[in-house]
């Protein structure tokens, strides 16, 4: 606080009540104060007590979306490994957006969380000052990542694209379409392109720019990317890197009477339950979601009871599921 003051100019006890009662004070001593809050990185300690080491036990989860079930199974492991270590999950949406995540996690770091773990691995500057400065353990989760914050646990995303599209060409599909959801704010989409890329490439297959296409989240977007895939010189197999894309483009052929995988295979990056009930069921991959959990929550505990210090990768495997699809 003392920090905040001297970069605004103003006293400390002008700080606090900016901080405490905004409302009391005039626009401009607050935007002083807030400018120089994000300037220093300040996060206000909101439990009782002053120390700012004080640390409770609850640890802060951000995930993309708290309506996909595919988180589900993630979030399970690491509820289960902290409730047996005597500590609390608190989960916060940031709806794929990385201004929303570093809301949740400023959120989280002034009710002093032990530790953070962050689904995505895409964090703006601001988030990043402040996991610095409040040096908490962090674990990333989403994809593995060259550069993490701290610590990161989970597959490629880029390898797994990559050993599906391999798979594909195995089968003797050489036309091989691309469905990604949107790759602006999500690290996980384009190591898939990359991976999805690189696999053309050894191949010597081509990579047609009109067979990659980024589509939002939904059953209607892959029946959508389908449709618009098959308008003129069609792929003959495309892969779906997300399950629920994958799922609405066989509803869609089944709608339409197209034969899969006789017109068109159909492959997809999630081995969610209904995608072995479809008809027909759909080649996936397999992905390690509940082991991403335990062990997320078992390298935060090491690095919190201080079993375990500096940075770390835990690299799991996948694999791929044929089905009748392809």
């Amino acid at each position: 606080m003392r920090d905040v003051a001297r970069a605004a100019g103003v006293s400390a006890m002008s700080v606090s009540r900016v901080l405490r009662e905004p409302a009391l004070v005039s626009p401009e001593l607050r935007a002083r104060v807030e400018a120089a809050v994000r300037e220093v990185g300040y996060v206000p300690n909101r439990l009782a007590g002053s120390l700012s080491s004080r640390r409770s036990e609850v640890v802060g989860l951000v995930v993309p979306s708290l309506e996909n079930s595919l988180f589900a199974a993630t979030v399970k492991g690491i509820s289960d490994v902290l409730r047996r270590a005597g500590f609390q999950l608190m989960i916060a949406d940031s709806g794929y957006g990385p201004e929303a995540e570093e809301a949740a996690i400023r959120a989280f770091l002034e009710q002093r969380v032990a530790g953070l773990i962050l689904h995505d691995t895409l964090h703006t500057e601001g988030a990043i000052q402040m996991i610095r400065r409040a040096g908490v353990p962090v674990v990333e989760n989403g994809t593995l990542t060259e550069a993490p914050l701290d610590m990161v646990v989970s597959y490629s995303n880029r390898e797994a694209a990559r050993a599906m599209t391999r798979h594909l060409a195995r089968l003797g599909y050489r036309r091989i379409a691309l469905v990604t959801l949107p790759s602006a704010a999500n690290a996980r989409s384009r190591d898939r392109q990359l991976g999805f890329a690189e696999a053309l490439a050894e191949l010597s297959l081509p990579l047609e720019p009109r067979w990659m296409l980024e589509m939002p989240p939904g059953l209607a977007s892959g029946a959508e990317a389908l449709v618009r895939l098959m308008e003129s010189e069609p792929p003959d197999a495309i892969f779906f890197a997300g399950d629920v894309l994958a799922a609405g483009a066989v509803l869609e052929c089944q709608r339409r009477g197209w034969a899969v995988p006789g017109r068109v295979a159909i492959a997809a990056f999630d081995n969610v339950d209904l995608l072995a009930h479809m008809n027909p069921p759909v080649t996936t991959l397999h992905l390690p979601r509940h082991e991403i959990g335990t062990r997320s929550a078992q390298i935060l505990l090491d690095r919190i009871g201080r079993r375990q210090s500096g940075p770390a990768t835990v690299d799991l495997r996948f694999e791929i599921i044929q089905r009748a699809s392809t």
